[in-house]
C-alpha cells in the first residue's frame, strides 16, 4: 500500500545510499525528503528516476521556525489527501561545527538545534498522523561512548549540562576551539538517544522509534564545516579506514540505515541499532530523570 515517508538528511552521504535503498527495496513508498531552498527539488528530481515517487520540503534545519513550516505544510499534505498515509520519520541530518559558539536565529546552538530539537519538532507536529504501523529513526552516533574504541580518539566524549546550558552557545570549555565543537557533536548524539528512549514510552503504541548508529563512515559531508586540512583527510585518506573493522563504507552504511528504516532489522522501540544489530548503547545513555529532563526542555524549547 502506498505511504509516505519522511527524511531529513537525504541529500549526500549515507542518506543518500539509505534513500536510494528504500526506494528500490519499497517502491511503493512515497519518499518526501526535507532539504534547505531549491536542494530538495533537484534531489527530488535525482531520486524520482526509474518511476520512483519522491517530493520535497524546504526548510533550514538550523531554525526552527523553517522546521516548524515543514512540518505544518507536510500535515496539510497529509490531511488534504496529497500525500498517501504516513508510516515513518528519517531523522538522519547531523552537523558538526569546529566550535561551540555558531548561533541560529533561534537564539540556540546549532550544533544542538539541527540533531536534536529539528528531529523533535517533526516527531511532534506528525505523531498524530501516523496511519498504521510506524517507525522513527534517529541517527545517532557511537561517539556519544566517549572512549578510544568507538571513535579512534578523534572526537571527545558527551560532556553532559543540564539541557538549558547544552542548548546555548558557549556550553563546553574553550568554546571557540574544535575540540569544543566536536564535544557539542558527541553531546548532541547522547541528546538523541536520551529522546529516543522518552519516546519510546511517550509515544502511542504502534510507533516504534529506534536510534541507529552508522559507526565511523568516512567521506560524508560531516566534515563539511570543518577546516581545509581536515576536509582533506575526511575525504582522501580517512576512507581508507573504512577497509578496517575499524570503520564503515558509506555504501555499507547506507544500507543498514535503509534496513532499519524499512524493518528488515527488526528492532523494539526504544533500541539502539549498531549498524546491523540491536545492541546497548553506552552504559551513560539510559538515565531516565535526564531523558525526562531532556523532554521537558524540548518542549519548552520548541514549543509544539
Amino acid at each position: 500500500m502506498k505511504h509516505t515517508i519522511v527524511m531529513t538528511g537525504a541529500s549526500r552521504g549515507i542518506g543518500r545510499v539509505a534513500a536510494e535503498h528504500i526506494l528500490r527495496r519499497s517502491p511503493e513508498a512515497h519518499l518526501l525528503v526535507v532539504a534547505r531552498g531549491s536542494s530538495g527539488a533537484q534531489l527530488a528530481a535525482e531520486l524520482s528516476t526509474s518511476g520512483y515517487t519522491v517530493s520535497h520540503v524546504s526548510a533550514d534545519l538550523g531554525s526552527l521556525e523553517s522546521v516548524r513550516s515543514a512540518a505544518t505544510e507536510i500535515r496539510d499534505r497529509l490531511d488534504g489527501g496529497e500525500l498517501p498515509p504516513l508510516r515513518g520519520i528519517v531523522g538522519n541530518a547531523g552537523v558538526q561545527y569546529t566550535n561551540a559558539l555558531t548561533e541560529g536565529p533561534d537564539g540556540f546552538e546549532s550544533t544542538f538545534t539541527v540533531n536534536v530539537l529539528a528531529n523533535h519538532v517533526f516527531v511532534r507536529l506528525l505523531q498524530d498522523r501516523f496511519a498504521g504501523a510506524a517507525r522513527i529513526v534517529i541517527t545517532a552516533s557511537d561517539t556519544h561512548f566517549g572512549d578510544f574504541k568507538h571513535n579512534l580518539g578523534m572526537v571527545p566524549g558527551p560532556a553532559w549540562k543540564r539541557p538549558d546550558i547544552l542548548a546555548r552557545t558557549g556550553a563546553f570549555p574553550k568554546p571557540d576551539t574544535v575540540a569544543a565543537g566536536r564535544t557539542a557533536y558527541s553531546t548532541s548524539k547522547l541528546a538523541a538517544i536520551y529522546l529516543v528512549h522518552e519516546y519510546a514510552r511517550r509515544l502511542p503504541a504502534g510507533i516504534d522509534v529506534v536510534a541507529y548508529n552508522p559507526g565511523f563512515v568516512p567521506g560524508t559531508g560531516l566534515a563539511r564545516n570543518a577546516g581545509p586540512v581536515s576536509r582533506f583527510a575526511m575525504r582522501h585518506i580517512l576512507p581508507v579506514v573504512s577497509l578496517t573493522p575499524f570503520a564503515t563504507s558509506r555504501d555499507t552504511a547506507g544500507r543498514y540505515l535503509a534496513d532499519v528504516v524499512l524493518g528488515t532489522t527488526e528492532a523494539p522501540t526504544g533500541s539502539y541499532v549498531d549498524r546491523g544489530r540491536v545492541d546497548r548503547s553506552s552504559k551513560e545513555s539510559y538515565d531516565p530523570q535526564r531523558e525526562g529532563s531532556l523532554w521537558d526542555a524540548a518542549e519548552r524549547f520548541t514549543a509544539v
